[in-house]
């Protein structure tokens, strides 16, 4: 293959052609292209087909490195296929000794609540899996708060994940334990440790390639992606990456359940069960419902697999 300039650049653009009406965002006027690790044709055309598509630089290079590899392994470049296969971004093989506790493919309908009240109100309507997000700085308050949720919703069935608060879901028998990225990132492989060793399982958030291999590679029981779409619940890193992206991403991610999540509401709901996420996370259509019974039995019914 040729590594003139002008072949790179055609490259670029039939990637680019191929995939923008499925991936691409915005990018910012006079963002620069992040420079290129490798003389590459595929890589460095890659790169900057991925940067022209809105990617993030690190999401950008995983995908650049992906598809060199990819292109190498099958003999001739294609720029109408989107990278998805886990060995082409060094993705360890499944079974895997570093595994958490597994969890079912389909959680279904998966409600994320800031207390104890709202997320055994949740559970108590029907819906499968429930996590508590409740944040405080008060370390007696957020015991308090994970033991009455955790026997809340005992009964109910909901499978009870605890946001951050890792020491006291083991303490308080919780089913798993739900961290953001800063959240892993603080984490010591000491405190990984505790949760396998407890049988916790353990969920991991994402917002883009480069988040979800470094999530792969702690062979979470499951990985969520978003957000989906724009939410004004939480100030998100990054922009909202669509149902395209979301495809994307379940493809790469297909041996491990996946948890979407960001502004999804019954509406869009068919469009994202379109990528194969077995579970859709929810907080503002739940807590804004006028009849939560009624509201969770829809939601169950529309996420129940045919």
């Amino acid at each position: 293959m040729s590594t003139t300039t002008t072949s790179t650049e055609a490259m670029a653009q039939a990637i680019v052609h191929a995939h923008r009406d499925t991936l691409a965002l915005p990018v910012a006027a006079g963002t620069p292209a992040p420079a290129p690790a490798s003389d590459d044709p595929v890589f460095v055309a890659a790169l900057q087909a991925a940067h022209a598509l809105g990617f993030i630089d690190a999401d950008a290079l995983c995908v650049a490195r992906a598809w060199s590899k990819r292109t190498r392994r099958v003999g001739h470049f294609d720029p109408a296929h989107w990278p998805d296969e886990p060995a082409d971004f060094d993705m360890a093989p499944f079974p895997r000794q570093n595994a958490f506790a597994p969890c079912p493919q389909a959680l279904g309908l998966y409600a994320v609540m800031p207390d104890a009240a709202w997320t055994i109100r949740m559970a108590r309507s029907g819906v499968p899996t429930v996590q508590l997000r409740f944040k405080s700085g008060d370390a007696a308050a957020i015991r308090a708060e994970v033991r009455a949720t955790v026997t809340g919703v005992q009964g109910t069935g909901a499978r009870l994940f605890i946001n951050d608060h890792w020491q006291e879901a083991i303490a308080a028998g919780a089913y798993g334990v739900h961290l953001g990225q800063e959240d892993l990132q603080a984490m010591t492989p000491e405190g990984l440790a505790a949760i396998r060793g407890a049988g916790l399982r353990l969920g991991l958030s994402t917002h883009g390639y480069a988040e979800m291999l470094v999530a792969d590679s702690h062979s979470p029981s499951y990985i969520a992606m978003g957000a989906v779409f724009p939410t004004t619940l939480k100030q998100m890193a990054t922009a909202p990456q669509g149902t395209g992206r979301l495809r994307a991403y379940a493809a790469l991610l297909r041996d491990t359940p996946r948890v979407a999540i960001g502004g999804i509401d019954l509406g869009r709901l068919p469009e994202v069960l379109k990528a194969d996420v077995g579970s859709v996370g929810v907080v503002r259509a739940l807590m804004a419902a006028n009849d939560l019974d009624a509201t969770v039995a829809g939601w169950n019914a529309a996420l129940r697999p045919a």
